[in-house]
């Protein structure tokens, strides 16, 4: 094992335990909130503001073309983007349990990871400053029903979300940021662990989380026992129990759940779907979008986007590769 490996183990080892903790510490001067947002937020857009439908999807991945630079604060109009700039922060919906993307840090309260590391790209483009950011943990199940919330109760999600023509009904998406597939965690003390599948894996109990596309997926295949929970680590602390065999999610989490607990392993299947993640805005937010999609367009141009990966995720996974490539004209 690498110093940098057990140094990120040391680090994160106490994280399934802190998993159920009902605040956040701060940190560094971030904001966070897990329940309660300001009682003095300022008026919402107004409800007349006409809803956006999305076109018939042909590809999920299609976002708004991103604006043609950044406006400075006070050269902004739409109503949303008001609204967040007179709050003085963005809230966004994050995970607080997902290794190498959006993770408690034990020792500081603190939550990092490459999601995060989005999070503040969007706030420091915003208000020039990566803290102005207020995070709100959240499930996977949470995040549609929060973004379709008429009180606004976040303004973006950064939670490893994969794009799907069935969410662009629901919500919008800024164009794709990151991409993963589905793959399968498994017990090494099962008989041939590294090279199964999921379609081997016929009458074990396989976790996926609630809420998920990775739970769709499983349910579609014949064979294996399915088993939920909240959170990727919540199917963790299962597999540790001895309640199910195997996890299936994207690479990136099995990544970070692999890294926490050394009995287990991904196994060398091929990846059984491609997860194109995307940041989760309010389906009327079409603006927005287009601000987020610049921001992702210069972080990949002036590369941040492969400082932000290599930070994270280089050593797991390798060096950063070319950041995915935009699909516009939604």
């Amino acid at each position: 094992m690498s110093t940098t490996s057990a140094t990120l183990r040391r680090r994160f080892s106490s994280l399934v335990a802190v998993v159920g903790l009902g605040a956040l510490a701060g940190c560094s001067g971030v904001t966070y909130a897990e329940t309660q947002l300001p009682t003095s937020a300022p008026p919402k857009p107004s409800s007349s503001a006409p809803a956006v439908a999305a076109p018939t999807c042909a590809n999920a991945t299609q976002s708004y073309d991103p604006l043609p630079n950044l406006p400075s604060r006070g050269d902004i109009t739409d109503p949303s983007m008001r609204r967040i700039i007179s709050k003085g922060f963005i809230t966004v919906g994050v995970s607080a349990d997902t290794y190498l993307f959006g993770a408690r840090n034990a020792f500081t309260g603190g939550i990092e990871g490459f999601d995060i590391d989005m999070a503040r790209a969007v706030a420091k483009a915003i208000f020039g400053d990566p803290n102005k950011v207020q995070l709100r943990v959240i499930t996977a199940g949470d995040r549609i029903p929060l973004l379709k919330d008429p009180d606004r109760p976040i303004d973006m999600v950064a939670r490893n979300m994969s794009m799907t023509c069935g969410r662009w009904n629901d919500i919008a998406f800024s164009a794709e940021y990151y991409r993963s597939g589905q793959k399968v965690l498994v017990s090494k003390a099962l008989p041939g662990a590294k090279d199964l599948s999921l379609a081997d894996l016929k009458g074990k109990r396989v976790c996926a989380p609630t809420g998920t596309t990775s739970l769709t997926k499983l349910e579609q295949v014949e064979g294996p026992v399915v088993v939920t929970a909240g959170t990727h680590t919540g199917c963790l602390v299962l597999l540790q129990q001895g309640k199910a065999d195997a996890i299936t999610g994207d690479d990136t989490v099995l990544a970070g759940l692999a890294a926490q607990d050394p009995n287990t392993v991904i196994t060398s299947a091929k990846a059984i779907t491609v997860e194109p993640y995307g940041l989760g805005v309010n389906k009327s937010d079409v603006y927005l979008a287009r601000y987020v999609n610049r921001v992702i367009a210069d972080l990949e141009a002036d590369g941040e986007w492969k400082a932000i990966y290599n930070r994270w995720l280089a050593a797991p996974l390798g060096p950063a590769p070319a950041p995915p490539t935009p699909v516009y004209g939604r």
